[in-house]
């Protein structure tokens, strides 16, 4: 029988991820943290070393540094050795700087000779920014027993979300006989989770066919259900496509709920603890004698002498006397002064909140984001790496403060409902 390390692995992890707004300013999607001590991209590669399969290609584009950082070697998940290794695979670009990846099979057709110098029997193709658990091994032993082609991992959904996803029709066999890609109108309700298994050869023969073919959903697929053997592997786990603030916000969520399916560490769940000092040396978490927790999720390294109620905390969090936060998911080393409250928000690092602040206050939940309707309008409130609200301002729901925003870029009067503030003072 032949075993799941003869499978080659391309992660896909340049996506711009442009959704999740200013936790992407400065790092790729895949790379945002999660879950307190984890990022996005730990939940695919993970699944990747459970499984079994030891060469992984990472093919990384936007703001790739922090993702590179945090991959190191590979060694925290054991992909390191004379026949094991993740490989970091830059941009290609074209004739000119601008002329980067135009979809996902333009992406892995320009890493051809990635596959080329890694004999395989069948190559898998993933997503670097899902959160899901996946014995990739059984999905391979599918696909051999079918004689696929191509197999892709395939879920149901609400047929009100199809639309965000590619959607396979099948027959009573799993043989997908339809393909359409985020359909206005739901024929069914099966949606691609966007994990492909290729027959190795049949790759390499289908990115050789038509260069102007850019993306696997809309034109790799298509042809090959009209020609070939494609299959629906179905899967029935937990598996969150992330790439929206309250996607991202609902499932860390979901840590602290026992009945939601999501647990990073019964599943084995790997981070490296060493990058960007965000675990190692932390000391354990410390409690005052006024301290008050109810469901959370509260990481090494921080301090809590206020009140933390369903919130999740990465390493570093002080959360001072008289302090509230609530229905929020706070970075690594943030820092919540004296008497503040935060309600319904997303802090990135080392953001600062001044005494008596109070952020995501009010009854605003559906006074959208002005700049980013689509981004912001369930009543989220997003601060950006470093920025430091001043002690006893008040800011609204669905607002944004950018990055190294600073107690002087703050204005007199309180940031209301949907604003959206920029270091220089600006308001829109």
């Amino acid at each position: 029988m032949k075993k799941a390390q003869q499978t080659l692995v391309l992660l896909l992890a340049g996506g711009v991820g442009s959704r999740l707004n200013i936790l992407v300013q400065s790092r790729a999607k895949p790379a945002v943290p999660f879950g307190g001590i984890y990022r996005i991209i730990d939940f695919s590669l993970s699944n990747v070393t459970n499984s079994g399969l030891k060469k992984v290609g990472v093919l990384t584009q936007y703001k790739p540094l922090s993702l590179m950082d945090h991959l190191g070697s590979g060694s925290a998940w054991d992909l390191t050795g004379r026949s094991r290794g993740v490989k970091i695979l830059p941009p290609r670009t074209g004739s000119k700087d601008s002329d980067w990846y135009k979809g996902t099979a333009d992406a892995v057709r320009r890493n051809i000779d990635f596959i080329e110098s890694n004999p395989s029997d069948e190559v898998l193709i993933l997503s670097g920014d899902h959160i899901y658990h996946m014995d990739f091994d059984v999905m391979l032993e599918y696909h051999r027993s079918k004689k696929a082609d191509v197999t892709v991992a395939m879920m149901v959904v609400p047929k009100s979300e199809i639309h965000q996803f590619g959607a396979g029709i099948t027959d009573n066999n799993n043989r997908i006989i339809e393909w359409e890609e985020k359909p206005a109108v739901a024929r069914t309700n099966l949606a691609s989770m966007g994990i492909y298994v290729f027959d190795r050869n049949y790759l390499l023969n289908a990115l050789a066919r038509d260069k102007d073919e850019s993306d696997f959903g809309m034109h790799i697929l298509p042809h090959a259900i009209a020609h070939d053997n494609v299959f629906a592997y179905p899967f029935y786990g937990y598996w969150r496509d992330v790439g929206t603030i309250q996607a991202y916000w609902e499932a860390n969520m979901d840590i602290l709920r026992d009945d939601s399916g999501l647990n990073p560490q019964e599943w084995g769940i790997i981070t490296n603890i060493e990058s960007d000092g965000r675990y190692t040396d932390r000391p354990p978490a410390r409690f005052g004698s006024k301290a008050k927790l109810q469901n959370s999720l509260i990481s090494a390294g921080c301090t809590i002498h206020g009140t933390v109620v369903n919130s999740v905390l990465a390493p570093g969090v002080v959360v001072e006397e008289g302090a509230i936060v609530r229905d929020s998911i706070l970075f690594q080393d943030c820092l919540v002064k004296k008497d503040a409250e935060v309600d319904l928000a997303i802090f990135d690092k080392y953001v600062e909140v001044g005494e008596g602040a109070k952020i995501g206050i009010g009854d605003g939940h559906n006074v959208i984001n002005r700049q980013f309707p689509k981004h912001l309008y369930t009543g989220i409130s997003v601060i950006g790496r470093r920025a430091k609200i001043p002690a006893g301002r008040v800011v609204g729901r669905n607002c944004i403060i950018n990055s190294h925003c600073s107690e002087a870029t703050f204005p007199e009067e309180d940031l209301k409902d949907g604003e959206t503030l920029y270091p220089n003072g600006e308001i829109l």
